[in-house]
């Protein structure tokens, strides 16, 4: 994947409904592995909790694994409402446990999909998403009346020169979106009357 959505950091937040607490978990991870690890280590920490319902979505070398877990809830109420958070997001690498504590108040169905979908929510808002993109790097070989030019087609692009080397030419290494490699190489010839010697590392 050239780029993709997951969250910024791990993050909790908490909710109390009819006065069940339902604490929400998010952790970026990637791979299934660490997804069942961060679920099991919840758990470990909540023991005396009646619930650790948990989702996570995991593109690991290129095949996305999903799974879901309602822990003891009526089918549907608990994992499915936390696996759609974050599909309705967008958001991979991630998982989410949500920990409820039984408050001695039944919320039905209903209820229930709501608290666990609003404690995921609230615990990815409070994680924060993040946008990954794939870079390739490039490196432009150009003379030094040409690189205030090069310089300033990278900028338009929002790309920074990584290093630069003032050398018999000027050599400047930049981090470029896999997607647009192939434009941007193509722009530089044109730019530069195919002088620049554009290498992709």
């Amino acid at each position: 994947m050239d780029e993709y959505l997951t969250l910024k950091q791990s993050a909790e937040a908490e909710l109390t409904e009819k006065r069940s607490r339902f604490i929400g978990y998010a952790k970026p991870v990637s791979s299934e592995a660490e997804a069942v690890s961060f679920v099991n280590e919840i758990r470990a920490k909540h023991r005396d909790a009646r619930h650790n319902v948990y989702a996570y979505i995991v593109n690991e070398n290129g095949v996305m694994r999903q799974k879901f877990s309602d822990d003891g809830e009526p089918q549907g109420t608990g994992g499915m409402p936390v696996s759609d958070v974050l599909a309705k997001k967008g958001i991979i690498n991630a998982c989410v446990v949500v920990t409820r504590y039984f408050g001695g108040i039944l919320l039905g169905a209903p209820g229930l999909v709501r608290a666990y979908g609003k404690a995921a929510s609230m615990a990815v808002d409070e994680a924060g998403i993040l946008k990954v993109v794939t870079c390739e790097e490039m490196g432009v070989t150009v003379p030094y009346n040409l690189y205030d030019k090069v310089n300033a087609y990278f900028s338009k692009k929002e790309i920074t020169a990584k290093n630069v080397d003032f050398g018999e030419k000027v050599t400047a290494r930049y981090e470029v979106p896999k997607g647009l490699v192939e434009t941007v190489s193509k722009d530089l010839t044109d730019l530069t009357g195919a002088v620049a010697d554009i290498i992709i590392y």
